[in-house]
């Protein structure tokens, strides 16, 4: 090969590959040299170097000048597949860092391919692999469609590099924010946070730092603009758009929008909040199958208790008349729990002995053995709500195996088969980071069934 062919080699593989023009002489040279052993065997002191600027192959053995034009086929292909297989490595080397550095973003590609169930998506110089889980289950994509993904991992595979992409992601929806939104690029709205069910509901909680700027109407844009072509990219799943406050009490109302909420009750010791609706919005406030309370628990972080005023009054009742019954408090003691805001055994618990026995001079005998009382008789209520649960549950499944549909469309249920019981069972962000909900009958089918459907600007429909 003449100097100038293999200058304008190295440079289009440099232009091509995005791969450094030292790192191509190293690797020509590296195969020079192998095939060089080959030829004049291993003994000796063999070097192979390339003029960088005139591309002049020099081969010495022991300080004399070599010809490599005299290598032969075998040491040749030898060393064309040594170049190669240098090349690989480097290229692969220049896609890793390349795509590691756009972990957490967003990648634009086509669809190229399905491999057992995943999707194989071109991304350009590589292929990216969306995998089942990371897919939304009611999007369907055929060869050739665009596509945008979150890249989540990218990890080194032998020679290939394996990127990993997801479409069920919370930050997908978060980056395409960033894109529609340009406030949010100039950090003058803030995404405070933001939970989503894929291919049902998203919540994101927004705030400006500007009171100039309206951080929901920059989201939702000029006629929705904005919120419109994020709804279009994620295939119509609806999207809350959530003013975040400071006060918890207030962000939860707004989380639980449209809802309207007659009162929230935040118990921060034990970060359980009871919110409180009228009966004609308790079916908009808990959603589609609970999905609008389970997004609101998830965001805030509290666990929520949510009820009718009824349902809260017989609960606090409740809760009031287990203080009451505690055996070994004397005489007062109780009304200066109730008073003290330490309405529940589960208050009593979190405080602890040692603050019960400091606050009220009881001796840490009274102390431990009522906190002891205490953990067992939440123990006792927690088994006797989880079996009216199953209960509950055992029911509503009889109600709805005993329905029928009429020809006319009409629902009819078998007489003498019970249907839900009413009342709303308590959502949490995590079942196994809170303590046990209390006392609440089950969501009624009726309104379980009923949601609030939320339009591409935030609002009700």
């Amino acid at each position: 090969m003449e100097s100038s062919d293999l200058l304008r080699l190295v440079d289009s593989i440099h232009r091509d590959k995005g791969i450094a023009k030292e790192l191509l002489f190293e690797a020509i040279e590296q195969a020079l040299l192998t095939a060089s052993r080959k030829r004049w065997g291993p003994h000796g002191n063999l070097s192979v170097t390339i003029n960088r600027i005139s591309g002049e192959i020099e081969a010495y053995e022991d300080g004399r000048r070599m010809d490599p034009n005299t290598f032969g086929r075998i040491p040749a292909q030898t060393a064309k597949q040594i170049m190669i297989q240098k090349i690989r490595e480097a290229e692969r080397d220049v896609i890793f860092a390349d795509y590691e550095a756009k972990i957490d973003t967003l990648v634009n590609g086509t669809v190229q391919r399905f491999d057992k169930g995943a999707i194989i998506v071109n991304l350009g110089r590589t292929e990216g692999i969306i995998p089942r889980q990371e897919q939304v289950f009611n999007e369907q994509y055929r060869a050739g469609d665009r596509i945008r993904a979150y890249v989540v991992k990218v990890q080194k595979k032998g020679q290939k590099v394996m990127i990993i992409l997801s479409r069920t992601h919370p930050n997908l929806v978060k980056e395409l924010f960033v894109v529609e939104v340009p406030e949010i690029g100039d950090r003058i709205v803030e995404i405070k946070g933001i939970v989503r069910e894929p291919g049902h509901r998203t919540k994101i909680a927004v705030h400006s730092s500007d009171m100039k700027v309206d951080a929901i109407g920059a989201c939702v844009g000029v006629r929705g603009t904005r919120i419109r072509n994020i709804v279009e990219e994620l295939n119509g799943e609806k999207i809350d758009i959530v003013r975040w406050n400071e006060s918890q009490d207030i962000f939860i109302r707004n989380a639980l929008s449209p809802a309207e909420i007659s009162a929230v009750e935040l118990d921060r010791e034990t970060q359980r909040a009871r919110v409180i609706v009228p009966d004609d919005q308790l079916s908009l406030a808990i959603g589609k199958k609970g999905q609008n309370v389970r997004l609101t628990a998830k965001l805030t972080h509290w666990h929520i208790d949510i009820m009718t005023e009824e349902q809260a009054r017989r609960v606090r009742e409740a809760e009031r008349a287990e203080v009451y019954k505690i055996p070994m408090l004397p005489a007062g003691m109780a009304e200066k729990f109730l008073l003290a805001g330490l309405t529940s055994l589960r208050a009593l618990l979190y405080k602890g002995a040692e603050h019960i026995e400091t606050m009220y001079s009881l001796t840490p005998e009274e102390a431990a053995a009522l906190i002891e009382y205490a953990r067992k008789r939440e123990e006792e209520l927690a088994a006797e709500r989880a079996a009216a649960q199953a209960e509950a549950a055992a029911l509503a499944a009889l109600a709805k195996i005993a329905a029928s549909a009429t020809p006319e469309g009409e629902i009819t249920v078998a007489p003498g088969v019970p249907g839900a019981p009413e009342g709303a069972a308590p959502v949490a962000p995590a079942a196994e980071e809170v303590p046990a909900a209390p006392a609440a009958p089950a969501v009624p089918a009726a309104e379980e069934a009923a949601g609030a459907a939320i339009d591409a600007k935030g609002g009700p429909r």
